[in-house]
């Protein structure tokens, strides 16, 4: 009998199986995703979204408190994600971020092969997570390689999938509200969450339990921030943000465009799902809704940011495996080689892109810190936050650009752009902020953009009255302090 318990006991086959395949995939799938995020670490900056959580998070770090001290239209994960990084390994550089996107990405993948291998097998498993990573990248460098909000999505939203398949309602939602945390979109996901919660005949103390999963996350964050802000700047705030009118071709033009860009990516995915369209539509019910929640998580908004597509990857990887397994071995392989082929181009890409508004931001936060003493305040007048976190300057208010006071956010070009469109309250709160603590230097980055200081009668009036210019930098103006102001 002693004999026995010092033994372990021989694996059952299916363990042995089990660890096997996992063993072989995960290294698989690590590497990967290492390979289709090199991009990320060759510039400082992809998107003035990474520049608008860098500042964030150094202003967290520094005391301040979210939608209070600075404010964005985002729920709190990922600013709180930068600020614990930054408060680990310095605010100094993104690449740590960049890291936790890599993990990000590969935690997706792992999530996808598990649920594509428990409903159709080894292989299908295998192809799901070599699919997914490599249509991954597809869509500009500035879109597919950034650390920003979409790319923590994508694990969340697997992550629910992953529990609700295996009817952990509870887990589900939670994975649902992680989703939701990063960004409102991710909730997008409750749809196919609901759907499984529905096919397997769950009694109502299932959906009970998957809506306390949800209202707890939610609910502390709530708490963690502020109740009122959290409610505004999440859901309530931003009604002129959601609408289009005026700018009604340039949206159109960026919608076709960067679906084109990831239809490219798909170019391997696209023909297995439309060749068995009709048998793997009701097979894979929840993945359709998936697929068709995250066109809508797409469209709100009425902006079609390229990241904001990142959402269709996942599911479309899923329904590629699913189609492909109808079909000849050599399909599959053909998806595969077609997708790697892509990816490689969309890799290329983002090492040799140029990137002329980073350079911009570079060249005029050398400026800046030039003229100004690292206590000194300032204000950064355009849509390129990240000139603050280059510069290391602190902002003179908690609106870090111009789109909040202007709607100009998401590229308006219409007619509503101004002081009249902007974030309920926004102008009073800003005015008070100018008096409180002036900026030093006030720099006008708009080069000629429809919220421009002559269009902005308050700005306008300060410039006037206690600024003076000093300098332009690459069509930015840069304004000190009179003496009398």
């Amino acid at each position: 009998m002693l004999t026995m318990l010092a033994v372990p006991l021989a694996p059952a086959p299916a363990q042995v199986t089990r660890t096997a395949y996992w063993s072989r995939l995960l290294p698989a799938l690590a590497a990967l995703a290492c390979v289709t995020r090199i991009p990320s670490f060759v510039r400082p900056l992809w998107n003035p979204d990474e520049g608008y959580l860098a500042v964030q998070a150094r202003l967290l770090a520094q005391g301040g408190h979210l939608y209070e001290t600075v404010v964005d239209r985002k729920p709190p994960l990922v600013p709180w994600l930068y600020e614990g990084v930054f408060a680990l390994c310095g605010s100094g550089s993104l690449a740590p971020v960049r890291v936790l996107a890599v993990l990000a990405q590969a935690l997706t993948a792992v999530l996808l092969a598990s649920l594509a291998r428990r409903r159709w097998g080894d292989t299908a498993g295998r192809a799901a997570g070599v699919l997914y990573l490599l249509v991954s990248v597809g869509l500009s460098p500035e879109d597919a390689q950034a650390a920003t909000f979409e790319v923590f999505i994508l694990p969340c939203t697997a992550a629910a999938l992953w529990c609700a398949d295996r009817g952990r309602w509870a887990a589900a939602g939670a994975a649902v509200a992680c989703a939701f945390l990063a960004k409102q979109t991710g909730g997008a996901v409750l749809l196919p969450v609901a759907w499984l919660l529905y096919r397997a005949g769950t009694p109502r103390s299932g959906a009970v339990r998957l809506a306390a999963g949800f209202a707890l996350p939610v609910g502390c964050a709530a708490l963690a921030t502020d109740p009122g802000g959290f409610l505004f700047w999440t859901v309530t705030g931003s009604t002129a943000y959601a609408s289009f009118t005026g700018s009604e071709l340039h949206v159109l033009g960026r919608c076709l465009g960067n679906t084109a860009i990831l239809a490219v990516a798909c170019a391997g995915l696209l023909p297995p799902v439309l060749r068995t369209l009709r048998t793997t539509r009701a097979a894979a019910a929840d993945l359709w809704l998936w697929f068709a929640a995250s066109a809508v998580a797409v469209a709100a908004g009425f902006h079609f940011f390229g990241h904001y597509y990142l959402q269709f990857t996942p599911p479309a990887a899923l329904l590629a495996t699913a189609a492909l397994r109808h079909l000849p071995r050599e399909r599959l392989t053909a998806a595969v080689l077609t997708s790697a082929g892509c990816c490689a181009l969309f890799l290329t890409w983002g090492l040799f892109a140029p990137r002329p508004e980073l350079a911009h931001a570079q060249r005029l936060a050398a400026a800046l810190a030039q003229r100004t003493a690292p206590t000194d305040r300032v204000l950064v007048w355009g849509m390129h936050p990240e000139t603050y976190w280059l510069a290391g300057r602190t902002p003179a208010t908690r609106y870090l650009t111009a789109g909040l006071l202007t709607n100009y956010s998401g590229g308006r070009d219409g007619p509503q752009v101004g002081e009249a469109f902007a974030v309920r309250g926004a102008w009073p709160v800003f005015r008070a902020e100018m008096a409180a603590h002036a900026p030093t230097l006030v720099v006008d980055d708009s080069r000629g953009r429809p919220y421009a200081p002559p269009h902005i009668p308050t700005l306008n009036h300060l410039l006037a009255s206690r600024y003076e210019e000093v300098a332009r930098v690459d069509g930015a103006i840069l304004y000190a302090r009179t003496p009398r102001g």
